[in-house]
């Protein structure tokens, strides 16, 4: 009967949406491109990021998420309803049931806004779950036990820092620095000591083949990028390397290990004692950032592991979730 049921990680950077018994049936980028005048939808997803930085004065591309949250009603409800529709899931008289990831921090303003625009774009029912929860039971942890585990889940906009016990959060903390900040601190340096102009796509594209934040153990690579010189207008490439995408991205790393640290500090001693033996997971995008494991195993003083599929974890976590959606904890709000 409810066999249309979907889970949605509604990410800042991409949408992963899970469907009951099917596994993950759409990962695409949650972008959209909008005709400025009259603000119609032209492209959704994979299509609409081929356009990032790409598109003439009357096309805007926009993300409607912004650190894990909805900064464009309208624009998020269009893009939702795009990659429902797509799914195929709503009949006549049935609408699926959708269970929604967000961050721990957002306000009951800003989950009824996530709720609000998930049931115009056709669910039934809509159920909330907090990210670090459901990404902790997506990289196979087993939080229902009487047992520690935390999970640090680094996304596009936020990092969820959590430690979970009893099938719950018990300490959390969730701060808007994460796959975004890096690239926005590669754009800047690359323009502060290099008086050269790079878009989101190359910055990307840098943190992915040369950014560290580990250095001993890091390969010394480069890279050469291209832009616009801000001296004489012209393009210009310029080759980058490793050791300087280490010194852009130190503060914002700095800004999670901390996080972590704060989270770690306010755990019972008894939890404490099981991430020892058990470790700390990280799961979401950054979590494929070179050596950031090493780094926060070196700064927390315990094993951390990157999950199998870290991308992946959020949506994977709703389909164990959908299997008992209406008998889980998981929360109409």
């Amino acid at each position: 009967m409810f066999s249309k049921d979907i889970g949605i990680d509604l990410g800042t950077a991409n949408l992963l949406i899970h469907g009951k018994g099917k596994g993950i049936v759409i990962n695409e980028p949650a972008i959209v491109a909008i005709e400025k005048q009259s603000k119609k939808v032209l492209a959704v997803g994979d299509e609409a990021y081929q356009m990032v930085g790409r598109t003439p004065g009357n096309i805007v591309v926009v993300r409607p998420m912004k650190d894990g949250v909805i900064a464009d009603f309208d624009v998020t409800e269009a893009m939702l309803t795009h990659f429902i529709n797509k799914l195929n899931v709503k009949g006549f008289l049935s609408k699926p049931r959708i269970l929604i990831c967000c961050p721990t921090n957002i306000t009951s303003v800003e989950q009824k806004a996530i709720r609000q625009a998930a049931e115009k774009a056709g669910g039934k029912q809509v159920f909330l779950e907090e990210e670090p929860k459901v990404a902790a039971i997506g990289a196979g942890m087993d939080i229902f036990q009487p047992t520690g585990n935390m999970v640090i889940d680094i996304g596009g906009g936020t990092t969820d820092v959590a430690v979970l016990s009893m099938g719950d959060i018990v300490t959390s903390e969730s701060i808007n620095v994460a796959g975004d900040q890096f690239d926005h601190d590669i754009i800047q340096h690359i323009k502060k000591q290099h008086k050269l102009l790079i878009g989101d796509r190359t910055a990307e594209q840098v943190k992915k083949e040369v950014g560290t934040v580990f250095l001993s153990k890091a390969k010394s690579s480069t890279i050469d990028i291209r832009g616009r010189d801000m001296v004489s207008g012209l393009p210009r490439t310029l080759t980058v390397t490793s050791e300087e995408i280490n010194q852009a991205l130190h503060e914002s790393v700095s800004m999670i290990v901390q996080a972590a640290k704060n989270v770690l500090e306010k755990t019972p001693p008894e939890l404490s004692a099981d991430i020892i033996d058990l470790g700390v997971f990280l799961t979401g995008g950054g979590a494929m950032l070179h050596g950031i494991d090493l780094l926060l195993a070196e700064e927390l003083k315990v094993p951390v592991f990157v999950s199998e599929h870290p991308l992946n974890c959020v949506a994977i976590g709703t389909g164990v979730l959908l299997e008992t959606i209406g008998k889980s904890p998981a929360r109409t709000r």
